[in-house]
């Protein structure tokens, strides 16, 4: 089985990849395989999330690119930013993570959630897409290379862009 514990450079180049659905993308510890069909365990620090791009080095000496999977996920767009800033915070109050583009909200789909959107009175839409939820109010900074030793222990490079 093929290990990975750090995060290389984005500027790296992938020979190899591996496709996640959210969800997968969101754990620290898990055992899938790469694109290529190869076994590997990622072994990342606790509350790592990888984005559709983020590059990975595998202990071979390989960079695996991550690709964000499609899923089914529920939309709902509208010109009315009033109606969709009450949506952010009925889903928000949630929990529910939202990928947020101009005009346009996405949660992974959940016909109880659809209902609640409906109700406000904006139409919801269901479809398959890669789901790249906002990261956060913890997830500040920008990160560099993270390795996590056979203990399971983070060496953390990261640091947090300073404010002007």
């Amino acid at each position: 089985m093929l290990y990975i514990r750090t995060l290389a450079s984005p500027d790296a180049i992938a020979s190899r990849s591996v496709t996640l659905p959210f969800e997968s993308r969101s754990k620290s510890r898990l055992h899938t395989h790469l694109d290529d069909g190869t076994e590997v365990a990622l072994v990342l620090p606790r509350g790592a999330v990888l984005r559709n791009g983020d590059k990975l080095a595998a202990e071979d000496g390989s960079i695996v690119a991550v690709v964000a999977a499609h899923q089914t996920l529920s939309t709902v767009a509208s010109g009315d930013l009033w109606l969709l800033t009450r949506a952010a915070y009925h889903l928000g109050n949630r929990h529910v993570p939202l990928q947020i583009e101009p005009g346009k909200l996405r949660f992974e789909h959940d016909h109880v959630l659809d209902d609640l959107v409906r109700s406000l009175g904006l139409e919801v839409t269901v479809e398959s897409a890669a789901f790249e939820p906002e990261q956060g109010s913890y997830a500040g900074g920008h990160r560099h290379r993270v390795e996590v030793d056979h203990h399971g222990h983070a060496h953390d490079h990261t640091h947090m862009d300073e404010e002007s």
